[in-house]
This record gives C-alpha cells, sequence and structure tokens, in this order.
C-alpha cells in the first residue's frame, strides 16, 4: 500500500493545518468524552470543513452506538471510522453498512500471540490499527504514550491494510516503520505539549520523519 501518515486527536483549526500543511494523508477527530482530545458536535464539524478535501478525515469512536455514530456522520461526514473498543467483527461490518463508509478496526498488542485478535477483523474492517495494548487501570484505549516491541510487527501479514501505533514520537517512528515493516503510520500523544494539546512544530518533525523513513524502507535501507 502507499505509505500513509495519520495526525490522530486534533482539535483545533491550527493543529489540523499544521497536519494538513505538513501532508499528513488522515486527520483523526476523536468522539469519546473521556479523552482530552474529545471534539463537540459544532467543533467536528468546523475542523471538518477546513480538512475537506486535503485528507482523509476518520471519526474515532469507541463502542458508540448507532445513535451516536448517525451524529458523527452529520457532524463530520467521515471517510473512514475508526473503531478503538471492544467492537466484534458483526458489529464492525454492521458500522460499515449503517454509515456507508469503510473502517478501520484497532487491536492492542502487547505480544505477538496478540496479532491472533486481528483475525475475525479481516474479513469486516478495511484496516487495522496495530495499537499498544493499554495498561490494566487505563481510562483511555488507545493514545496512552505506550510503545510496544515494533519488531513484533515485523512478520503481521494480514490481507487488509495496516498501520502502526502505540508510543510514537518524531524521534522514534523512524525505528519504528524499520523495526516493524509498517506502512502506515498513527500518533496522538506523540506530538503534544500536553495532553490532549497538539503542539505544531512536533506534528510537522513526524510528518517529515516518518516520509523520510518510508523512503528509506522503499530503497531497502536499513
Amino acid at each position: 500500500m502507499t505509505p500513509i501518515v495519520k495526525i490522530c486527536g486534533l482539535s483545533t483549526p491550527a493543529t489540523l493545518d499544521a497536519a494538513l500543511d505538513a501532508g499528513a494523508d488522515m486527520v483523526g477527530f476523536v468522539f469519546f468524552p473521556k479523552s482530552p482530545r474529545h471534539v463537540d458536535w459544532a467543533t467536528a464539524r468546523a475542523l471538518g470543513a477546513l480538512a475537506r478535501g486535503r485528507a482523509q478525515i476518520v471519526a474515532l469512536s469507541v463502542d458508540a452506538g448507532d445513535a451516536t455514530l448517525k451524529r458523527i456522520g452529520e457532524a463530520l461526514n467521515p471517510d473512514l471510522h475508526q473503531l478503538h473498543g471492544r467492537e466484534t467483527a458483526a458489529r464492525v461490518r454492521q458500522i460499515g453498512e449503517l454509515t456507508a463508509r469503510p473502517t478501520m478496526k484497532a487491536i492492542g498488542v502487547a505480544a505477538r500471540e496478540d496479532f491472533s485478535a486481528a483475525d475475525p477483523y479481516e474479513d469486516v474492517a478495511d484496516f487495522l490499527l496495530i495499537d499498544a495494548k493499554p495498561p490494566r487501570d487505563a481510562t483511555l484505549p488507545g493514545g496512552n504514550g505506550r510503545p510496544f516491541d515494533w519488531r513484533l510487527a515485523r512478520d503481521f501479514r494480514p490481507r487488509r491494510p495496516w498501520l502502526l501505533s502505540g508510543g510514537l514520537e518524531p524521534e522514534t517512528v523512524g525505528a519504528a516503520i524499520a523495526d516493524s515493516g509498517a506502512r502506515g503510520v498513527d500518533v496522538s500523544s506523540g506530538v503534544e505539549g500536553t495532553p490532549g494539546v497538539k503542539d505544531e512544530g512536533k506534528i510537522r518533525a513526524f510528518v517529515a520523519a516518518a516520509r523520510r523513513a518510508f523512503a528509506r524502507a522503499a530503497e531497502g535501507v536499513a
């Protein structure tokens, strides 16, 4: 697949512009009230209008009901739904049909055997997101800034395109791409100054570092 750089958890026009100007392929907006990155309907509508046609717009939700998904569609009109909860394969298929949009299912990983959790979703999700498994006491299913051993993903060969997430930062994304073989990366907390507050400079640095790493991978340079 063509390399993908996704910046998630955007919530202001300035940081969205930074991601778009830097050349992010996907921009993500969080609809989960427990998250410091949560956006309300009015903000989602305004940011979606700014992003339309410049990058793929991704709506992140966590075990959202049909009514919430409908509200997300009305406010943001996303190109893709990222599902970061305990959605079953049947529910992922249902959401795709209900919203008439592609889906991305997040899978938490801490050890090699955790990759098998992706198997049921390969026939129903359009993308997979391999993220660090949250700690037991975590209140958020993602965006915790925790890495895992990226080398574990080296042999991951799903039938769907997949993105790597979990503890990525401008300084580490190059090594993560080289170690994992990923062709897509997703960052949220790694480009923040404080939780929920994106840093424009870090966003630009992350996109640039990821692009360099993808170019090196294409050239076969370790």
